[in-house]
């Protein structure tokens, strides 16, 4: 049988790695996330310090989503995931996280939800939300979909 795997090069124009720097740094990061044996309070500083450390807008803005999924949802655990602001259910699983613009130099910031969210409505709904800033508005329809995702709507 045929290898038929893409062979893209590496930053350094070498050829065979099939992963960007940036990728790999981001599953480099997961792995040591998943090797930590976190309680909650480590888990909040590191999202803290995080939030902390972006560049402007982001971390306005992960501020802001910080300040609302802990105070309509409680219930989900501070973590990061891929090295960025998530939050969890209490057996782990992310309902969703914050992915800063700089991290893969885009123009906006993204609000993902995952699986673990409950937004199901009808056979198709967004999980993903662009992010270039957050105003009043949108600050209520983040609380209602964090609401929603995890079942206290």
């Amino acid at each position: 049988m045929t290898d038929t795997r893409k062979t893209e090069t590496t930053d350094t124009g070498k050829p065979g790695a099939t992963f960007s720097a940036a990728e790999r740094a981001a599953m480099r990061q997961r792995a040591k996330e998943l090797r930590a044996d976190q309680n909650a309070a480590e888990a909040l500083r590191e999202v803290q310090e995080k939030i902390a450390s972006l560049e402007e807008p982001d971390r306005t803005n992960a501020e802001r989503i910080h300040a609302i999924v802990t105070s309509v949802a409680p219930s989900l655990l501070p973590r990061l995931y891929y090295g960025s602001p998530g939050y969890a259910t209490a057996a782990g699983r992310i309902v969703l996280f914050y992915q800063e613009r700089a991290k893969f130099k885009v123009r906006y910031g993204n609000l993902a939800f995952f699986d673990a969210a409950r937004l199901d409505e009808g056979t198709m709904w967004p999980t993903g939300f662009a992010v270039t800033t957050i105003a009043p508005e949108d600050e209520r329809v983040i609380a209602e979909l964090v609401k929603k995702a995890v079942g206290t709507d």
